[in-house]
């Protein structure tokens, strides 16, 4: 197949950007002719408010480019990864023009909550979702900390949803578990068009005995509040445990250098290789989400080395991780229900022995490349025969 894959790159790398470059490489390897369509918003930060707002409902020059590369290209599909603000939803309208079928991949709730993330003042917020317009975005300025910028995501969204351009100029919506395509639904989006495919990482394990013995805990992720870190740092207060800290940065960055102790350690940034070590020693790993998360990527990655997860019994995390399978769950928030949760980790090795295991055969069925690749290719080829006469 010929694809065009669209995305509207963030000023600081994250999750969306790494799997967009994933399922680049994953097509390529697979014999697939694959368009490259990015923005970048590195370039945007000093643009100007009005700009933004104005692209963020309809980019012209996105509609333009994008229109020509399909006029030149002729791809059978056009894969959309995130389109704020740069981009817009007037792709949608290009690829229409050409009749090409359009998937879109819901990395975030968007189309739910203006900053994408159902969170106010670290805690899960649904203020918005239901209505026809979200006005408390505005009034909590909930994206990029700006009333102007908010508005502007606001009325994108209010507009096109009034038009239909989410109902009826998106063949196939990828919704990245059951809990995010059953939160997406309430945008109205039609149930048909939304399928679940999970993220996917390569398996760096391949010749390592995962079975060997293992101790202590990790945390990887970005040092900030919606990921748990003082609920993280006030459990380990009370905790004889290990836990190695790695992420290189966030707004908690000085809070997490500032509670090190002898059993609470900042690693801060460590690039892949290092962090393969890291996670083929740690017994388990801490995951104390505040918000409903969509697909972590740090999931895939620690079932991959065979790494139970004790989890926030919230939102994707709840459906990802098996309480007692392959992971534990503990009341988000709830600094001492983690802490009782880490101790009995601590005092029953062989239980998240068979955790990790589990885990491991988790990652082999459903987030290895290849069962990725399977489930992509059947998703296109849906959108396709969705779209013909």
């Amino acid at each position: 197949m010929r694809i065009l894959l669209v995305h509207n790159r963030y000023s600081i790398r994250g999750g969306e950007d790494a799997v967009f470059d994933q399922e680049c490489d994953l097509l390529r390897s697979n014999g697939h002719e694959v368009i490259e369509y990015t923005k970048d918003n590195r370039q945007i930060d000093n643009a100007s408010l009005v700009k933004l707002a104005a692209n963020s409902v309809w980019a012209s020059d996105s509609y333009s480019e994008v229109a020509r590369l399909i006029e030149r290209s002729k791809p059978d599909v056009v894969h959309v990864h995130n389109t704020l603000p740069q981009v817009s939803p007037s792709v949608y309208y290009a690829a229409a023009r050409h009749a090409v079928p359009v998937v879109q991949t819901l990395h975030n709730y968007r189309l739910l909550c203006p900053n994408g993330l159902l969170l106010r003042d670290s805690a899960v917020c649904e203020e918005c979702v239901g209505r026809t317009i979200a006005w408390p975005a505005i009034r909590y300025k909930c994206y990029r900390e700006s009333r102007p910028a908010s508005a502007a995501v606001v009325v994108s969204l209010s507009l096109h949803k009034a038009i239909g351009t989410w109902s009826r100029k998106v063949t196939r919506y990828i919704a990245l578990c059951q809990f995010a395509r059953e939160k997406m639904l309430q945008a109205g989006l039609p149930p048909e068009r939304v399928v679940v495919k999970p993220n996917f990482t390569r398996d760096r394990h391949t010749d390592a005995d995962l079975n060997a013995v293992r101790g202590g805990g990790l945390f990887v992720g970005r040092l900030s509040e919606e990921k748990g870190l003082r609920v993280l740092i006030e459990a380990w207060r009370s905790l004889d445990v290990d836990l190695d800290v790695v992420g290189g940065g966030g707004p908690l960055s000085d809070q997490v250098r500032a509670a090190a102790s002898k059993h609470f350690r900042p690693v801060g940034f460590v690039d892949d290789d290092a962090l393969t070590q890291v996670m083929r020693r740690a017994a388990f790993i801490v995951m104390p989400s505040l918000v409903y998360e969509g697909f972590p990527m740090v999931v895939a990655e620690s079932f991959a080395a065979g790494l139970p997860i004790i989890a926030s019994r919230l939102g994707a995390l709840a459906e990802l991780v098996e309480d007692g399978r392959t992971g534990l769950h503990f009341n988000a928030g709830d600094q001492a229900d983690l802490a009782a949760k880490v101790r009995w980790a601590r005092d029953n090795p062989l239980r998240m022995a068979e955790m990790g295991q589990r885990a491991r055969e988790t990652y082999l069925q459903r987030y290895t490349p290849e069962a990725n690749y399977e489930r992509l290719v059947e998703v296109y080829h849906d959108a396709v025969a969705a779209l013909r006469p």
